[in-house]
């Protein structure tokens, strides 16, 4: 009995060891080589990873948003990037039955925008009617926005324009650059479609909805918002590109302990607040899921640390 009552001692000594302590293996969706999604994911490990070494991260690549979310609820991922208008789509029940997902952080918004090389003759949406466009991989999110943002237009993507579907999303710049398509769709900061075709020798113009159109799609679909592309975005862009889009988020498969997901909310809150995090985190902050997501849609323990934090009301 001596040595059972001190097995469970130490049991309990173990249990009350700080969080931290315990290592957690966690598999993270991204999305295709090239795109956006990877090269945050890559940023959110390490950013992470500096702060609680204990939370394994595991990025790996999947056909993009539509793909997370399925894998979410299969559980066959533990979190997982979405795009905007998916996360929308999947927790509104549009299309199919409503997805019991949680979300753990607000990652960036998306201005959704068509980059063509600078010696093209289009300067305007219009200018692309009829054209190939290059919309991102099959199973992006980016895909759904670019249909989104072209039906508040009137416009049919895969039918008022020659619709190209992409296996890679690195596939894209090459097109636009070679002249197999007209214009790239994307968005995001930095996005690495964008950069390529901007670091190139011929350079880049980015086509985006004008002032009326803006209003005339966000008038028809309200769960878009007015989203601007900062200035400095990308090489070259000298001027903030105001366009529409929507926040993207990091989602938690159904049942994800309380426990990770506090230790998620703490890792990117510290990393926030001592500075330095990779510059694809920059808009990944606590004010800014707080502001975002609905608050029923946070996950438990994200809303835990919030609430504990004073960051979010009790």
């Amino acid at each position: 009995m001596p040595h059972r009552r001190h097995f469970l001692l130490g049991a309990a000594a173990l249990a009350a060891l700080p969080a931290k302590a315990q290592p957690v293996k966690i598999a993270l969706g991204t999305a295709t080589p090239g795109g956006g999604f990877p090269v945050y994911g890559a940023a959110f490990v390490d950013g992470v990873r500096r702060i609680d070494p204990g939370l394994e991260i595991e990025a790996v690549n999947t056909k993009g948003s539509t793909e997370n979310v399925p894998r979410l609820e299969a559980g066959t991922l533990d979190i997982a990037l979405v795009q905007g208008e998916v996360v929308h789509e999947s927790l509104a029940g549009i299309g199919r039955p409503p997805a019991n997902l949680k979300i753990i952080t607000a990652m960036y918004p998306t201005a959704g925008v068509f980059v063509v090389r600078a010696d093209s003759p289009y300067r305007t949406i219009a200018d692309l009617k009829g054209k190939p466009i290059a919309w991102g991989a099959q199973g992006s999110g980016l895909v759904i926005l670019g249909r989104s943002a072209m039906d508040g237009l009137g416009l049919d993507a895969a039918k008022d324009f020659q619709p190209v579907y992409l296996e890679r999303a690195g596939d894209g710049p090459a097109m636009v650059l070679d002249g197999r398509v007209a214009a790239l769709w994307g968005g995001g900061a930095g996005w690495p479609g964008f950069t390529t075709v901007a670091k190139s020798e011929r350079g880049a113009r980015f086509v985006a909805p004008d002032a009326g159109e803006i209003k005339r799609i966000l008038a028809k679909h309200s769960f878009l918002k007015g989203v601007t592309q900062a200035a400095g975005s990308f090489p070259g862009q000298s001027e903030p590109i105001p366009s529409v889009g929507s926040w993207s988020f990091v989602l938690a498969r159904p049942g994800l302990d309380d426990a990770v997901a506090y230790r998620l909310a703490k890792a990117l809150h510290e990393l926030e607040r001592q500075g330095g995090a990779p510059q694809q985190l920059v808009d990944t902050t606590a004010e800014n899921t707080v502001a975002a997501a609905p608050a029923d849609r946070l996950h438990p323990g994200v809303a835990r640390y919030f609430t504990e934090t004073g960051l979010l009301r009790p």
